[in-house]
């Protein structure tokens, strides 16, 4: 409330001030005009003792009180005029502020405007629409997460409890009972690891380093040259600047996201050229629609969802989209004519890379 009204206090003296020093310029020229008036040659002689004393007197007491009329006028004209103009700032100010987490989805909505508080409101209306976006899909992201992580407790617990519960139970038993326990674990650790990675990634590149993607891209696809399928390699020198461990991760998770999501007698294409690395995998076919849900974090082709995370959580390609953001790279995903998906990945030029 103080902010708003010193500035309506400023735009007043604003408005008022030109005003006040226009009209006491023009008020000044009838004073000046007397003081230097004499009477025409020949036209009632001289002056009478004390009459342009008297005439200055009477002009300089009329030429007050319109000064001070004036004053008054125009201050209370400046506080009227700024409180019109500050109008639609108000209703922004008492609007944005009555607007929360919990009801993002009012906005401003100045109508019928062409100036820059339209462009402000409307500029604003578009952020309250980003972090909308942003807290639906961190709560979408939450729940998931919070249901993944309690399924393989949940698992462990009943698998104890059934366990000790069995007055019978050899060691043998007992022993398949941990190998499972231990294995629910691993799961958890996995996804925790993923959960992680994911979390890194959007944190950003805090000392950024020149690196070669297709020295990166090779040593990966070597790691998996035992796959069941085959690889077609075409990799160019491809240098780049950010964090080669976090590169690595991406090439990692979309290079074993083909693979996973193939066809018997398919393959995988990899290619990377200047600043780019594309990723193409035959498969089954990706409806067009789908491909940005599939960046989102526990997402799946079509309505299938993991149990068991034994092929994966839905965050390999949301991984990716987080690092290659984190290094300013653009990610753009197409379905394949013949069924599959082409995923590219184009980091910033490294001659024109910030430092």
């Amino acid at each position: 409330m103080a902010r708003r009204t010193t500035l309506r206090r400023r735009l007043t003296l604003l408005y008022a001030g030109p005003f006040l020093v226009s009209g006491a310029a023009l008020l000044m020229v009838p004073l000046l005009g007397v003081s230097r008036t004499r009477p025409a040659e020949g036209q009632g002689g001289p002056p009478l003792p004390g009459q342009g004393t008297e005439v200055g007197n009477h002009l300089l007491g009329v030429t007050a009180i319109a000064f001070a009329a004036m004053v008054l006028i125009s201050i209370v004209l400046g506080w009227v005029i700024a409180g019109r103009f500050l109008r639609p700032l108000r209703i922004m100010i008492d609007t944005a502020r009555d607007i929360s987490a919990t009801n993002l989805h009012r906005r401003l909505g100045l109508t019928g405007r062409r100036d820059e508080f339209a462009e402000l409101a409307g500029t604003l209306d578009d952020l309250f629409g980003r972090l909308e976006a942003s807290f639906v899909a961190q709560r979408r992201f939450v729940a998931n997460a919070s249901h993944e992580l309690r399924t393989p407790l949940t698992a462990q617990r009943t698998l104890l409890q059934v366990a000790l519960a069995d007055p019978a139970a050899s060691a043998e038993t007992l022993r398949e009972a941990g190998r499972e326990v231990l294995a629910l674990g691993e799961t958890q650790a996995r996804l925790i690891d993923a959960l992680l990675t994911l979390a890194t990634g959007e944190q950003g590149i805090e000392r950024p380093a020149p690196f070669d993607l297709a020295s990166v891209t090779r040593r990966v696809v070597g790691a998996r040259s035992e796959e069941r399928v085959p690889f077609v390699l075409s990799l160019a020198p491809a240098s780049v600047t950010g964090d080669e461990q976090l590169a690595e991760i991406l090439v990692t998770n979309l290079v074993d996201n083909a693979i996973k999501h193939n066809v018997d007698g398919g393959r995988v294409d990899v290619t990377t050229e200047g600043s780019t690395l594309t990723i193409a995998n035959t498969g089954p076919p990706v409806p067009h629609e789908e491909l940005d849900r599939l960046f989102q974090p526990f997402q799946r082709l079509g309505t299938q969802r993991v149990r068991t995370g034994a092929d994966g959580y839905g965050l390999g390609l949301a991984i990716v989209r987080a690092i290659a953001q984190a290094h300013g790279a653009e990610v753009r995903a197409s379905p394949l004519a013949g069924g599959g998906l082409s995923v590219t990945v184009t980091f910033p030029d490294r001659r024109t890379a910030g430092p």
